[in-house]
């Protein structure tokens, strides 16, 4: 990798500013947190920081949407702090400002390693907008900047470059190292050959991931709602099945220009409705009238899992049907099992949808990576430059 990491610099008795991606799903108005694997994931860097002897390690980092004041009650950073402590072993200072006396005394008044938890970045107008000010007034609150937040990078935020830019060293954590070895090596210097697998419900959000991996995959298979759009393009019916009509010239032209590369589903799962019950049935080719696909077929689930033998690298973005109800989920499943299988390949997911699926059916520690940032990692996979990565030094 050639950005600097954390074992690059000395932190003894220096303040540690770190990005961290403590956005974390929360139920009962903001007051219990469903998923904490976010926190988790930040344990390393900081774990590792701790051990050398930091003055203090405060934490940055947003929390949903804030347009409202109701926003601001429901993604208040406090509920993270005690989860966060627990996890630590260890007591975590809650500082509920983004800016002022309280949190520069907290900041001067440490010692030994305090770890603090700032409120929610986006409670700053400023944060979203890169506010230079912003970035400034944070940067000079520390010695050192850690970025670790990979599920933010891909936004130009306050908290992400701004602070990066006024503060150096600025380096990356393990979390972000692991994401740029991971997904970063996949899209630039793959292990061969690479199998790219690409679901969810839009062609659109998927247009430069497809068109990056058009040049660089040996195959891509296509499957979830984006697949009827492909479907429309090669001449088929497609009942009530979703579509982007706006998008079927691209398909065909991601057809032509991926000729045998191109793997896409040959039968479908389709219902009367969206719902678990109704007249459910496997069909291949057309789509009759009435009828919308919600799954891939079993023809294509084995056409996939030939497509993926002696594949080296694997990413796989998007579900292949709608794979919360059971009826719809076999294709997602097929696939999770293909890949969990497969003998000495580097098997990364590309977080969101696909991330939550492998963990639900149980395939999380069957897989090399599975990615923190569904946004970011499509980007990533886009070969755009990520902003918050590009703010990290260079060795």
């Amino acid at each position: 990798m050639d950005k600097k990491t954390i074992r690059d610099i000395d932190v003894n008795g220096k303040t540690v500013l770190v990005r961290v991606d403590f956005n974390v799903p929360m139920k009962d108005e903001g007051k219990t947190i469903t998923d904490d694997n976010r926190i988790v994931a930040a344990l390393p860097t900081i774990n590792y920081l701790l051990e050398h002897n930091p003055k203090a390690v405060v934490l940055f980092s947003h929390l949903g949407k804030i347009k409202t004041e109701e926003d601001k009650a429901k993604n208040n950073m406090a509920v993270v702090a005690p989860r966060l402590a627990e996890l630590l072993g260890k007591d975590v200072k809650f500082v509920n400002t983004t800016r002022g006396a309280e949190l520069e005394d907290a900041i001067k008044n440490a010692s030994n390693g305090q770890v603090i938890l700032v409120q929610n970045t986006r409670y700053e107008p400023g944060e979203t907008k890169n506010d230079p000010e912003l970035g400034k007034y944070w940067a000079s609150l520390g010695d050192v900047f850690v970025e670790d937040a990979f599920g933010s990078v891909h936004r130009a935020h306050a908290s992400t470059v701004g602070i990066p830019s006024y503060l150096k060293p600025a380096v990356a954590g393990f979390l972000l190292e692991k994401e740029i070895a991971y997904i970063g090596k996949a899209v630039s210097n793959p292990d061969r050959p690479l199998v790219a697998i690409l679901g969810g419900s839009k062609v659109s959000s998927k247009i430069g991931v497809i068109e990056n991996l058009l040049g660089i995959a040996d195959k891509i298979i296509i499957g979830g709602g984006m697949a009827y759009t492909f479907a429309a393009a090669q001449g088929r019916t497609i009942g009530t099945s979703l579509l982007e009509e706006d998008k079927i010239d691209l398909a065909k032209t991601y057809i032509e220009k991926g000729g045998d590369k191109l793997v896409l589903p040959v039968d479908t799962v389709v219902n009367t409705q969206f719902a678990e019950e109704g007249d459910i049935k496997v069909v291949e080719g057309n789509i009759p009238d009435g009828y919308m696909g919600l799954d891939i077929g079993p023809k294509s689930v084995e056409n996939i899992k030939k497509a993926l033998v002696g594949a080296k690298t694997v990413i796989w973005n998007g579900p292949m049907g709608v794979f919360e109800m059971p009826n719809f989920a076999k294709g997602t499943i097929g696939v999770c099992e293909a890949i969990a299988n497969l003998e000495g390949a580097t098997t990364i997911i590309g977080g969101g949808d696909s991330a939550a699926a492998v963990k639900q059916l149980g395939y999380a520690d069957k897989v090399s990576h599975i990615s923190t940032g569904g946004g970011a990692s499509l980007e990533y996979m886009e070969g755009k430059v990520l902003p918050g990565i590009d703010a990290v030094d260079d060795k």
